[in-house]
C-alpha cells in the first residue's frame, strides 16, 4: 500500500502566491517609506513658505521640541496616561459589545428590545456623553473612560450583530445533531465564524477609542495628550501640539501595525480552518 507523502506539492498557483507574497510586502514597505518622505518634504516646503514659523514649524523644530519633551518626562508621562485610558476604555467597550452584539445577532426578541438603545447610542453626539458623564459622575477618570466606552460600544454591538446574523445555520444543525456543549459549541462554531467580524470592531474601535479620549481629556482631566493640547493650544505653541499629537498617532500606528492587522489576519485564516 502506497503512503501518503509527507508534504503535498503548493498547486502552481499557491506556489507563485507564496513566492510572491515576501516580494509584495517589501514593495509596499517601500511605497510607505516614500509615501512618508514626500510628506515630510511637503511639510518642510510648507514651513518655508508660511508667513510665520509659528503657524508651521518646520519637522526640525518639531524634533526639537518633540527631544525637549521627551527628556523632561513630560511626554513619555502624559502618553502613558492616555494610552492606560484608551486600554481601559477599549477593552470594556469590545467585551460588552460583543456580548450584547452576540446576543442581538442570535435572538430577535433580545434584538428588538435592544434596537432602540442602539439607535439613540449611535446618533448622540459624543459630546454630550462626555458632559453628561462629567455631571453625573464627577471630575475624574471613572467618568472618563466610561464616557469613552458608552461611546464606542453601540459600534461595536452593531459589527458583532451582523457576525452573528450572518452564521452558516447549517454549522447550528451539525452542533446539534453532534450534541456539543454551549462551550465548545461556542469555541468551534461561533468564535471561528465572529473572528473576522471582531476584528474589524476592534481594528475601527481603537482608531475611534484614542481620539474620543483626548476630548475627554481635554474637557475634564488634569493629564493627558488631550490635556497637554489644550495647554499648547493656549499657549499658542503649534510645534508642542504637533509634537504631541505626531507622538501619539505613531503609537497607534505601531499598534495597529503590529498588533491588530495581525489578528485580522489571523482571525480570517483561523475561520478558514474552522
Amino acid at each position: 500500500m502506497i503512503g501518503m507523502p509527507a508534504e503535498l506539492p503548493l498547486a502552481p498557483g499557491l506556489r507563485d502566491d507564496a513566492v510572491a507574497a515576501p516580494k509584495r510586502t517589501v514593495a509596499g514597505l517601500r511605497d510607505r517609506a516614500l509615501s512618508l518622505l514626500v510628506l515630510l518634504a511637503v511639510w518642510w516646503i510648507g514651513a518655508r513658505l508660511a508667513a510665520s514659523p509659528q503657524l508651521l514649524p518646520s519637522p526640525e523644530q518639531v524634533l526639537a521640541v518633540f527631544l525637549r519633551l521627551l527628556r523632561s518626562g513630560d511626554l513619555p508621562f502624559n502618553i502613558a496616561i492616555t494610552l492606560a485610558r484608551v486600554a481601559v476604555a477599549f477593552g470594556l467597550a469590545m467585551v460588552v459589545g460583543s456580548v450584547l452584539g452576540y446576543l442581538a445577532g442570535r435572538s430577535a426578541r433580545f434584538d428588538a428590545v435592544i434596537d432602540p438603545w442602539l439607535t439613540v447610542g449611535l446618533n448622540l453626539p459624543v459630546l454630550v456623553v462626555i458632559v453628561l458623564a462629567y455631571i453625573w459622575i464627577g471630575l475624574n477618570d471613572l467618568a472618563a473612560v466610561l464616557a469613552v466606552a458608552i461611546a464606542k460600544t453601540p459600534t461595536v454591538v452593531v459589527t458583532i450583530r451582523e457576525g452573528a446574523r450572518a452564521f452558516d445555520p447549517q454549522l447550528d444543525d451539525l452542533a446539534i445533531i453532534y450534541r456539543l456543549s454551549r462551550r465548545r459549541r461556542l469555541r468551534r462554531v461561533a468564535l471561528p465564524q465572529l473572528a473576522p467580524y471582531l476584528a474589524a470592531a476592534g481594528r475601527s474601535g481603537l482608531s475611534i477609542t484614542w481620539k474620543i479620549v483626548l476630548m475627554v481629556e481635554l474637557l475634564g482631566r488634569p493629564n493627558g495628550v488631550g490635556f497637554e493640547l489644550n495647554l499648547q493650544f493656549q499657549n499658542f505653541d503649534v510645534a508642542g501640539i504637533l509634537a504631541y499629537g505626531l507622538s501619539f498617532a505613531a503609537i497607534m500606528l505601531v499598534v495597529e501595525a503590529t498588533l491588530l492587522q495581525p489578528w485580522e489576519r489571523r482571525a480570517n485564516a483561523w475561520r478558514c480552518r474552522a
